[in-house]
């Protein structure tokens, strides 16, 4: 089998148990992204925080034996912190972010796909817009691991942050259980009144 078979293969059994996951958390839910942004439910705090330690214990694995080789994105601190504010300003706007707008669309938020097209427009707007970007406002920066600036072993590294993330998960569940989060109807949304739904009405 080729690299390239072996490489869609893969991405289409990561994707299936992310869905999996994604359904079953509620993460998807309108209510629970906002509730996060709003600091009402931590629900997507933690399923985001497990994603990274899992992911970086895996990959320390699989670079460890030889089976994917590491390539860093360059360090770009500006263009990042402006990035994740336009991002995150548009996810709490929007109640999903781009890895969960088609599990909406896929149970019924007829707004969910607006916030596709949106996306799909600003990513082809950014495309046109990056040459100019890189020139005039992102520029470059170093290709750096986080364990190459602490000296350590990129594994070392992984399974020191996988452990730090553990007891951050711990301890949030402590202050704030997930089944209290759920809200009354599983979908972080605390409202008790009847709210109209935004979903797809089923065919008569």
């Amino acid at each position: 089998m080729s690299s390239v078979a072996v490489g869609m293969l893969s991405g289409v059994l990561m994707g299936i148990v992310f869905g999996f996951a994604l359904e079953k958390s509620r993460v998807f839910e309108p209510g629970m992204i906002v509730g996060q942004m709003q600091l009402r439910n931590w629900i997507m705090l933690k399923v985001f925080l497990t994603a990274v330690a899992t992911g970086a214990v895996v990959l320390a694995f699989l670079n460890g034996f030889g089976f994917v080789k590491l390539q860093p994105k360059a360090a770009l601190y500006a263009a990042d912190v402006v990035g994740g504010l336009i991002l995150g300003a548009g996810i709490a706007l929007a109640g999903a972010c781009p890895g969960t707008t088609l599990a909406q669309i896929g149970v019924g938020y007829r707004d969910a796909i607006f916030t596709l097209f949106g996306g799909l427009a600003g990513a082809v707007a950014f495309s046109y817009a990056q040459p100019w970007l890189a020139r005039s406002l992102i520029g470059t920066g170093p290709k750096l691991l986080f364990t190459d600036l602490a000296g350590m072993a990129y594994w070392q590294g992984a399974v020191a942050l996988a452990a730090v993330i553990v007891v951050i998960l711990a301890l949030i569940e402590r202050a704030r259980p997930w089944r209290k989060d759920l809200g009354a109807d599983v979908d972080g949304d605390f409202a008790e009144s009847a709210q109209p739904s935004h979903r797809l009405a089923p065919a008569e």
